[in-house]
């Protein structure tokens, strides 16, 4: 944040902060002072006025642990069945999801598309014919406007409704009538269970990408960089999902254990089978007793 400057003028931040100061009588020199008189300002940045001069693409925008820094934002469209992850969509760090979500679903839509004539390995079309039949999401991504676009795109919409109280729907009878009837749907059993797996098929696909991905900070400029990234990223989950269900393991490494733990078993069975055999009593060689029988005949 510290790289930001001021598109009018161009000054850094700090030297707004000074120019500020000087103006209210503060004494500009003073570090303490300017942090201070900086904490107790509203709205301190905004996109419109403070741009990265390396990067115009970034937008500055709040983390979930507070803090402030400048950011794009990835969004993922995931198939609820496999869990593969269909589209990624980059948009600037401060927009909203519920602007971004008809841009993912209909990425997603088009990739669909794609795929629909493709048959299986064992023959099978196993994409529905008419794509993206439906749409499953957080409270995060509800809105009028996110949920009437959605209808508009002819899709059933499953997203999770935050408590908003009594509603002023006066003017916005299709706004209601959208809103309504996801409300509807998400009440219903499969909403319910649509709503429990999306924890767990959209999810889970967040920790590989980001977490121990190292997807969370990045070192590239431009959305468009960003995008490949992420693009190469999701390639890797959905490959290391396509490893899973073909030979069980999910990364090289990972099967590279499976076949070292094989061998091992392996050759503990080895062991086990010979340690009984060595520790089974032995006949001894030395002549047996031979009980004494009468020959006679009567």
């Amino acid at each position: 944040m510290k790289s930001i400057v001021r598109r009018d003028t161009g000054e850094s931040y700090m030297a707004y902060l000074k120019r500020l100061a000087e103006a209210e009588g503060i004494e500009a020199q003073d570090a303490a002072a300017l942090l201070r008189m900086d904490r107790k300002r509203k709205k301190k940045t905004s996109n419109e006025d403070w741009p990265s001069p390396s990067d115009q693409e970034a937008e500055i925008t709040k983390l979930k642990d507070g803090r402030t820094a400048l950011a794009c934002k990835a969004e993922n469209a995931v198939d609820m069945e496999t869990g593969a992850i269909v589209a990624v969509t980059t948009h600037g760090g401060a927009a909203a999801d519920t602007a971004t979500i008809q841009e993912t679903v209909i990425e997603a839509a088009i990739a669909a598309a794609g795929l629909i004539a493709e048959p299986t390995p064992e023959g099978e079309y196993s994409v529905h014919p008419d794509g993206v039949q439906e749409v499953v999401a957080d409270k995060g991504y509800h809105s009028n406007e996110a949920v009437l676009g959605l209808e508009q795109l002819e899709v059933r919409t499953y997203i999770a409704e935050p408590a908003r109280g009594p509603r002023n729907w006066l003017g916005k009878a299709a706004e209601k009538a959208a809103v309504y009837g996801n409300r509807r749907r998400i009440q219903g059993q499969r909403g319910k269970s649509l709503q429990r797996q999306r924890g767990e098929r959209i999810e889970r696909n967040f920790a590989p990408q980001f977490d121990t991905g190292g997807l969370d900070r990045l070192y590239v400029r431009g959305k468009q960089n960003v995008h490949k990234k992420l693009l190469i990223q999701a390639a890797a989950c959905n490959l290391a999902l396509l490893m899973r269900a073909r030979f069980g393991s999910g990364k090289p490494r990972a099967a590279h254990d499976q076949v070292v733990d094989t061998i091992l078993t392996i050759l503990a069975v080895m062991k086990a089978v010979a340690d009984i055999y060595t520790a089974s009593p032995r006949i001894p060689s030395r002549d047996l007793p031979v009980s004494p029988r009468s020959d006679r005949r009567h």
